[in-house]
């Protein structure tokens, strides 16, 4: 079974539930899917065996948390290339962080990304359990194909 491994940076838990959700439709399409905060991965090992890794943050001030940045320099070194992702985020006005990430992940790592970042006020605005679970299920069908 594949496996993928959704790595997020949260302020007040949003990021986390966006994250949960992207789980929930990585596993309706038939994934093993792992969640972890940025706190719980230490080296480029923790990054290691998975098939997609998707990362997230809330945007702060402009930015990704600093948690986020501080762990994609560490994924820099864990040779993504090639590695199906993603990435996504929540924000209160403007919802930089996961274009950062997104753009860091396809032209810094080189992975084979998901159409788009997923860019969410909140995980629990209208409608955002099903665009988080189709997101996942995206990514799911680019390890797939």
């Amino acid at each position: 079974m594949a496996k993928a491994l959704i790595v997020y940076a949260t302020r007040s838990g949003e990021t986390k539930q966006i994250g949960e959700y992207i789980a929930e439709g990585l596993r309706i399409a038939g994934l093993e899917a792992s969640l972890a905060s940025v706190n719980e991965i230490k080296k480029t090992t923790d990054l290691q065996g998975y098939d997609a890794l998707v990362f997230g943050s809330a945007t702060y001030h402009g930015d990704m948390m600093q948690g986020m940045k501080t762990m994609l320099f560490l994924a820099e070194k864990a040779h993504l290339q090639g590695k199906v992702g993603g990435a996504f985020g929540a924000f209160g006005w403007s919802g930089e962080a996961p274009d950062r990430i997104y753009d860091t992940m396809k032209n810094i790592f080189q992975m084979d990304m998901a159409g788009a970042p997923l860019r969410l006020k909140s995980g629990s605005v209208a409608g955002a359990i099903q665009v988080a679970q189709a997101y996942g299920q995206e990514i799911a069908g680019k390890i797939k194909s």
